[in-house]
């Protein structure tokens, strides 16, 4: 192994010395045009990168308290209406399913005649008619639509929440078009199969603000 050594030395100065090079030929451009190089430890901090973004599990908390909290806190207003447009829709179809349900309930008990206590309600007039196996074919639909439907209630509310929480955290993610990749020579020694040392370089790309 000390044979090697004085060209592992010799190896890793010049690589190092590649990337001072490489580092050092990075520069900005200013209002007027003129190049200024930057040294790679000063970091131009914009605006944007300054803002403070709201908690993401703050964000989860408000949205699963009301529905589009998370929304207003994320400045999304406008998925608003449609958190609540969705869960309206629901909502209502819930309701409509669970009367005719109960009316078909009601319908299918009474039509035998030996249920004369009228446990689920008197027969709806637009049921009076109806035949008993189409009586309870039609209950057993309604109601296993109806149990569906509070499934997907409950999905939407969370849908509500994930959306909200998973924005909160891509958020301060920058994905302008001012950016530019910077990349790093790193050398350094791995151990083979064989337990022998070798020289290696490792190359790491970076975004960075332009």
């Amino acid at each position: 192994m000390n044979e090697f050594w004085p060209f592992l030395t010799l190896f890793k100065t010049v690589l190092l010395f590649a990337l001072l090079l490489i580092s050092g030929s990075t520069y900005a451009q200013n209002f007027s045009s003129k190049p200024s190089f930057l040294s790679p430890s000063i970091s131009i901090k914009t605006e944007a990168e300054n803002q403070v973004y709201p908690d993401p599990k703050m964000v989860l908390r408000r949205s699963l308290i009301i529905p589009g909290w998370g929304q207003v806190t994320n400045k999304q207003d406008w998925k608003v209406p449609l958190v609540y447009g969705l869960l309206g829709g629901l909502t209502y179809y819930s309701v409509y399913l669970t009367k005719q349900y109960h009316d078909y309930r009601a319908a299918y008990y009474n039509s035998f005649e030996s249920n004369t206590d009228f446990r689920f309600g008197a027969t709806p007039s637009y049921l009076e008619n109806a035949g008993s196996e189409s009586l309870r074919s039609n209950r057993n639909f309604l109601r296993n639509r109806r149990d569906f439907i509070y499934v997907t209630i409950g999905l939407a509310y969370i849908l509500n929440a994930v959306d909200a929480y998973v924005f909160a955290h891509l958020r301060s993610f920058d994905v302008s078009d001012d950016l530019s990749m910077n990349t790093r020579l790193k050398p350094e020694l791995i151990t083979t199969s064989t337990s022998i040392q070798a020289p290696v370089v490792t190359l790491t790309f970076s975004l960075t603000k332009k």
